[in-house]
């Protein structure tokens, strides 16, 4: 094996141990001959080999864990993890439910940085890490290999970038051009995806089986759906028996594809759209006579931080104990967080805080997190961030 650089870290805390990340203070001494985005060599404290990682030591998250012993990172071995991944995904109860499913997803995949998510015949690319930079080609090339990938389009558009020493970009890697609206189905429901400029990759395919789990209790409610961006849990509601369904965000873009979304599926006789605030909303409708049966609650992320946790808390509690004051008797909330900094048993405890100031029971019928397309790694919190609960309030 030929001579690469390599990195000695300073002694880590048990809990360190096994995680894809090496932070920059847990670097000791990091020989002349690395340069950033190279792969190195990592030891302990001890001489000890941890294992073999992408280095940027213009980012905070110095080393990021390519495999945990000592090998040849070639072009053989980043095509050989990337279809070991994808093949993963072939073997989930999802593979014929849909074709909108993540197929690569960063560390838990080990390939650090890396994300690509499929939607039908369009494969959208978010590069996040410097290291991955000098392997661009033959990720694309192996990608380009899916018989299915008529189109490989980069959302590299993200602020981690920066963060990175990378700048951001976009555009087409490989084959046609995609649309400007892509469609796929997720069981019954048919949803158009706007890959080149919706939020995330295009969709939150993360929320999946949370859509499905929460049309389980629609049939003949009436449904609010706060932050609903592109309408994807209204749709699965008005297609389980939803009478009403009322989507509510703050983007009219948002909205209009949402109506689109109800009009693909049959459903546009039962939905309505309001452009505002859901927090001015849920204050106004939760202090008014009107109730509903069903109110979703999808916001986007609060806190990129733990020093924001207390504010973001105060902000999950507001629109909960608003919508538990909305909701009819033994009506049903289904509401969500996506913020990594607030796990479960936190979310949780803020939810029996909202129940208590707003003189409800709260009974949990069935928790959720991401689908099994975006696998966790225990070791690693980071990759559990997204917690969907789902509640009867009396």
């Amino acid at each position: 094996m030929a001579t690469i650089p390599w990195v000695g870290l300073r002694p880590q805390r048990p809990e360190r141990l096994g995680h894809p990340w090496v932070f920059a203070g847990e670097i000791g001494e990091v020989s002349r001959d690395a340069s950033d985005g190279d792969i190195v060599r990592v030891s302990d404290s001890r001489g000890r080999l941890l294992g073999m990682a992408l280095l940027n030591t213009q980012s905070k998250i110095t080393l990021r864990y390519l495999s945990w012993f000592e090998q040849d990172i070639d072009a053989d071995w980043w095509t050989n993890q990337l279809m070991t991944a994808i093949d993963r995904r072939r073997r989930l109860p999802e593979a014929d439910r849909t074709d909108a499913i993540r197929l690569i997803n960063g560390e838990a995949d080990g390939l650090p940085g890396l994300i690509v998510d499929r939607y039908a015949g369009v494969l959208v690319v978010q590069m996040l890490a410097l290291g991955l930079e000098p392997w661009r080609e033959v990720i694309v090339e192996t990608l380009a290999g899916l018989e299915y990938a008529e189109s490989i389009w980069e959302r590299s558009d993200v602020h981690v970038r920066e963060l990175e020493g990378l700048e951001q970009r976009t555009g087409l890697m490989a084959g046609v051009e995609p649309p400007a609206l892509v469609e796929v189905f997720e069981r019954r429901a048919r949803l158009l995806v706007d890959v080149r400029e919706g939020q995330k990759t295009g969709m939150f395919v993360d929320q999946r089986r949370n859509r499905m789990a929460a049309a389980a209790y629609a049939n003949d409610c009436r449904v609010l759906n706060c932050f609903s961006y592109s309408g994807g849990f209204a749709v699965h509601a008005a297609l389980a028996g939803a009478r009403e369904v009322i989507n509510v965000d703050s983007s009219g873009a948002a909205l209009e594809l949402a109506a689109r979304n109800m009009a693909l599926n049959g459903v546009a006789d039962r939905h309505r759209a309001m452009e505002t605030n859901c927090f001015d909303l849920l204050r106004e409708w939760s202090d008014s006579d009107d109730r509903l049966d069903l109110v979703i609650l999808d916001p986007p992320a609060f806190t990129k931080s733990r020093a924001t946790i207390p504010g973001a808390l105060r902000g999950y509690k507001e629109i909960n104990l608003r919508a538990m004051r909305l909701l009819r008797r033994n009506g049903i909330l289904v509401t969500c967080s996506c913020s990594q900094h607030i796990d479960d048993q936190t979310f949780r405890g803020m939810l029996v805080d909202a129940a208590f100031d707003a003189r409800r029971e709260i009974r949990i019928l069935e928790q959720h997190g991401q689908g099994p397309d975006h696998p966790q790694l225990p070791r690693a919190p980071e990759t559990r961030y997204l917690t969907c609960v789902i509640a009867e309030i009396e």
